[in-house]
Order: structure tokens, then sequence, then C-alpha cells
């Protein structure tokens, strides 16, 4: 695939490198800011060649924030939700086979207004809000998520809602969230390489002029996650979620 037609222009190079640089920041703390990078990515590249652009970026970025953040993951929510984001890789290959490319882009966005309004209906529930209790909840999100992570790389919120109901320090939250896109982002690879084939080595030597800005975002994402406080953390992820939907959807 030649991607030399869609990069003709300044402004392409700096949505991407954009894209890059708030891809590290979101991976090292500041959730939410990645999903700023798909419709940038998708407005460059289209919707479901970004995929590939996008993946081994992550991919690089995981092991940023995994490095920093190694020793304070919370595993038995990472291994609840695992099993059932499988389920979601496959719906979403199923999809692939019935929705035309134009289609993934409102997708994208259909799925991510489905996490955003459950996102203020639990908040407006407050303590009051039980239903992350019941057995089903965990594999939901499993599944939501393994679905949004393969259609575009959009998985972010839908794991940040889940996290954010467990009620995870802020820490805990990040060292989380860093090792659960690291294991679904490498199984996802092969996948996107055998059966999307929008990964290869054109690809790969455009991403790595994008490591200089994947790093520096994740050295500003880990400072300025240190000075925000809990409740500034999570709203931050909220006001994210929302700017996103809106550019994928409008």
């Amino acid at each position: 695939m030649d991607f030399s037609m869609w990069m003709l222009s300044l402004f392409d190079w700096l949505m991407f490198f954009i894209a890059a640089l708030l891809i590290g920041m979101s991976k090292t703390g500041i959730q939410g800011i990645s999903l700023l990078s798909i419709p940038l990515m998708v407005m460059v590249f289209g919707a479901k060649p970004s995929t590939g652009i996008i993946l081994p970026i992550l991919c690089f970025a995981d092991l940023i924030a995994v490095f920093y953040y190694r020793r304070i993951a919370k595993w038995k929510y990472i291994l609840k939700l695992l099993p059932s984001a499988f389920i979601g890789f496959g719906i979403a290959l199923l999809v692939d086979k019935i929705i035309p490319p134009e289609g993934f882009k409102q997708l994208m966005g259909i799925c991510l207004l489905i996490v955003f309004l459950f996102m203020l209906w639990s908040e407006s529930k407050g303590k009051e809000n039980n239903i992350s209790t019941h057995w089903w909840y965990a594999p939901l999100f499993g599944i939501l998520g393994g679905f949004t992570t393969m259609i575009g790389n959009a998985a972010g919120p839908v794991l940040a809602i889940y996290l954010l109901s467990m009620k995870l320090p802020k820490y805990s939250f990040v060292g989380t969230n860093a090792w659960f896109f690291l294991v679904i982002n490498y199984l996802k690879i092969p996948v996107q390489v055998i059966a999307w084939n929008n990964i290869n080595t054109t690809s790969l030597i455009l991403d790595a002029f994008a490591i200089p800005f994947v790093i520096v975002g994740g050295i500003l994402g880990i400072q300025l996650v240190r000075r925000l406080p809990e409740k500034g953390f999570k709203y931050f992820t909220i006001i994210m979620t929302f700017i996103s939907v809106l550019l994928l959807i409008i």
C-alpha cells in the first residue's frame, strides 16, 4: 500500500506528528487525549487504513508506559476483561465483511457515543450506582473494548470508564490501563497484518518518523499527570471523550 498519496502536504505531516504526540501523552497518564489522534489520522489516511498506521505507534507507546508504571497494575481487572475482548475481536472481523470502509468512521463514533452516554449516566448515579458489581459488567466492557480497538484503536474510553467505575486511584488506573493495552495491542498485530493487510513495510517506515514525538509525548504525560488531582484526572477523561466523539460523528 502506497501511503504517499495521502501525505502530500505539510498539513498532513503536522497532523500525523500531533497524533503521535497525543498518543504518547495518553499512554503515560493523560487518559483520553489519544482519542483526538483518531480523527486526525482518519482525516489524513482514511478510517480503516489509519488503524494500521496507528497500531505500531500505540505498541511503541505501550512499551514506554509499561516501563514507567510496570509495578502498579491491578491484574485482577485486566484478567476479567481479556477473555471477552477476544469475542469483541471476532465481532469486529465479522463487521468488516459487512460494512464498507467509509462506514468505519461513523461506526467508531457511534460506539464511542454509547460509551460516553453510559459514562454520564454512571456519574449521575454517584455512590448509588452498583451496576459495576453485576456478573455481566466486565464481560460487556471487554467485548466493547475488543470491538472498538479492532475497528479503530478506539478502546481508550471503554477501559477508562470501566476503571473509573472500579474507583481505582490515579496511578493504579494508569498502570492497569498500560498493561491491558500492551497485551491487547500486540495481540492485534497478526490479525491486522493477515486479515486486514494494513500493516506493511511502507507503513512501518512512516511510523518510525513518529517515534521522537511519541517519546516527547510520553514525557509530557508523566509530568502532567503528576500535577492533576484525582478529580481533575477523572473529569479530563470525560471531556476528552466528548470532544473525540464529536470529531468522529460530525
